[in-house]
């Protein structure tokens, strides 16, 4: 049984986003700043576009957080809005004193239509502002606290960028902790200095013809503890958790863990990791990790690795064809304020993803109702590890 419970409420241009997160262990310190420095990240990046420069993203801990520590109680999150001065007359929630010009021409690409036909909207703005990529600052807030819960235990997950369009990094020869570093520096979030060149370039050219780009990063976990996760059930197979978790962002198409498609191309010797003991570590290890971290739906001991492969952003300046919802007739779609490439900002969705699923799993393994008794257990895990 899951420990966390998250949910994220607010539209783009409503007055904030707001996020509850219940199952927090009591204890654990927690500051805005542990929170902060991931929305700005998932704010920067090349690429992004106007709203960007009007948000300044921070959240403010409005519940289940006293004198910098958590109270075991949920966790209620805010981020302002403050592009939602300028929305006022159109988004607020009180009636409106003049009736707002509808959005009756779908973006292909986006829930618009969709939407629209489920719930019966026919002023798509009502679809397209909650299914906006914005709601993901929520998600990053809810993110923050459970990476923090992880560092608690020895876990840290990071995210970098393997490709833009069709340009991808080279061999790196880094540690993790070097490629994390150097992501770090990039406002491409790649770690290979040598392609940021040529992805500026093509980003450039997208701009210049009115397109958008795509991208695939890519997720790691490290200092992961094996047993995370169950091979009993489908639905407590940690790697179908990440997969779900991460096909859940906005604009994401595929998803694989470890050598993934790769694998169904090769032979199984070259896929699958053989097994060796450190006497040293009293530890099972793997000269190789084309498994991702997971074997069987549990994580095996090794860094987990998953990988997400972003579509180009549908907004696009060369509006594509569409109909008009209301008069059937053809048009040109509508077109909102949009980046030209976000997968540097994906990545860190990525990033915190990953660590709510991760987080969640560590409680479901540990659950505990304090810090200091989520440490003991991990504690007297990690001794039976060294002792089986």
């Amino acid at each position: 049984m899951s420990r966390l419970r998250w949910v994220t409420a607010g539209e783009s241009h409503g007055p904030e986003l707001t996020a509850v997160l219940e199952g927090i262990p009591a204890g654990m310190p927690l500051l805005a700043s542990d929170v902060n420095e991931d929305l700005g990240r998932r704010q920067r990046g090349y690429g992004r576009g106007g709203r960007m420069k009007i948000e300044q993203d921070t959240v403010l801990f409005a519940a289940g957080v006293r004198n910098g520590e958590t109270l075991g109680s949920p966790i209620a999150l805010t981020v302002k809005n403050r592009d939602y001065a300028n929305w006022t007359t159109r988004m607020a929630a009180e009636p409106l004193a003049a009736e707002p010009e509808p959005v009756t021409r779908p973006r292909p690409g986006h829930a618009d239509l969709a939407g629209g036909l489920k719930y019966n909207r026919k002023d798509l703005r009502d679809i397209l502002e909650r299914a906006s990529a914005r709601e993901t600052a929520a998600r990053v807030a809810v993110a923050g606290v459970c990476k923090t819960l992880l560092r608690a235990i020895g876990i840290d997950v990071f995210a970098h960028v393997v490709s833009i369009g069709d340009i991808a990094v080279g061999a790196l020869g880094l540690t993790l902790a070097e490629v994390k570093a150097a992501s770090r520096r990039s406002d491409l979030s790649c770690a290979d200095a040598s392609k940021e060149p040529q992805m500026r370039e093509a980003i450039h050219a997208a701009a210049h013809a009115g397109d958008t780009l795509g991208g695939i990063f890519e997720v790691v976990a490290t200092g992961v503890m094996p047993g995370l996760g169950s091979h009993v059930m489908w639905d407590r197979k940690l790697d179908g958790r990440l997969a779900q978790a991460l096909m859940s962002i906005q604009a994401i198409k595929g998803v694989e863990i470890g050598l993934g498609f790769e694998a169904a191309r090769v032979r199984g010797s070259c896929v699958h990791d053989p097994i060796g003991y450190n006497t040293a570590t009293r530890r099972f290890e793997r000269p190789t990790n084309r498994a991702g971290g997971l074997e069987g739906g549990i994580t095996n001991g090794e860094p987990v690795v998953v990988r997400a492969a972003m579509k180009p952003i549908a907004t696009l300046k060369r509006a594509l064809p569409s109909v008009d919802v209301r008069s059937k007739e053809a048009f040109d779609a509508a077109h909102e304020r949009s980046d030209i490439c976000a997968v540097a900002a994906a990545s860190v969705v990525g990033e915190a993803m990953v660590a709510i699923v991760l987080a969640d799993a560590v409680l479901e393994k540990f659950g505990a109702d304090s810090l200091g008794e989520l440490k003991r257990n991990v504690d007297g895990y990690n001794k039976q590890l060294r002792e089986f």
